[in-house]
């Protein structure tokens, strides 16, 4: 099967994680929310061909964030101008974050669950689960509770159930063929049981019904458990991006 271009998948995130701030600046799409997540904050472009006005675009990116009072973050992948990280790199910006984006059939995995709940919103049961994963400060669920007023498309929280507790989630999108997967988490006192796995193939499961056939996710390069997990599905790397910040 061929998988989407980086191009796609990439308009399939900024679409299944959404911003109610957002300006065009040439190739470049400048995105802000409440701080939280770094895709909803941060400046990313989506053509790769040469920009002779690329820094006067990374000033008036960064005149976008301070105008919020914000920090200014590039996201930069495989669609980045030639030498942006070079000209940030001058600018005092460094390179951190590194994940993978990694993808798969979703035939492969997808599998009904009758433990699975499907929610049509981030409800308690749900931020409680995704409230045990890292980095969940409060300003990543205070976006995620505004997310069903602002998603486009076709979108379920997912939990998963186990001795009538909520013990895994995740959250999964359909758009075209390209079903996302994110916030995946498990609770601690139900880690290694493949609670993981199995709320993953419940979300591909209810994404191909949707008509999609393609899954992408976002991975830490330092999470070795994730990637191993992922990798059992059928889900592996396809590029890998970073965000650039100033130090300090």
């Amino acid at each position: 099967m061929t998988p989407p271009t980086i191009l796609h998948i990439e308009q399939a995130t900024l679409t299944a994680v959404p911003a109610p701030i957002l300006a065009f600046d040439g190739p470049f799409v400048l995105r802000r929310f409440l701080g939280g997540t770094g895709r909803a904050n941060a400046a990313c472009a989506l053509d790769p061909a040469p920009d002779p006005d690329l820094p006067a675009r990374i000033a008036r990116a960064e005149a976008f964030y301070a105008a919020a009072g914000q920090p200014c973050r590039f996201r930069s992948t495989p669609l980045d101008p030639e030498g942006l990280t070079s000209l940030l790199s001058a600018r005092g910006y460094t390179g951190r974050d590194h994940s993978q984006v990694i993808g798969g059939p979703l035939a492969a995995f997808a599998r009904h669950d009758t433990a699975a709940r499907f929610l049509d919103g981030p409800h308690p049961a749900w931020m409680a689960v995704v409230a045990t994963a890292e980095h969940q400060s409060e300003a990543r669920r205070a976006e995620k509770a505004r997310m069903p007023e602002l998603l486009g498309v076709p979108a379920a929280w997912v939990v998963l159930e186990q001795d009538g507790i909520a013990a895994a989630c995740a959250f999964v999108t359909a758009q075209g063929r390209c079903a996302g997967l994110f916030d995946l988490a498990v609770r601690p006192e139900f880690r290694r049981r493949g609670l993981g796995q199995r709320v993953m193939a419940a979300a591909g499961a209810w994404a191909a019904e949707q008509g999609a056939d393609w899954a992408y996710a976002q991975v830490s390069c330092t999470n070795q458990a994730s990637l191993a997990m992922n990798a059992a599905l059928g889900l592996t790397e396809h590029y890998r991006y970073a965000y650039w910040l100033r130090a300090g």
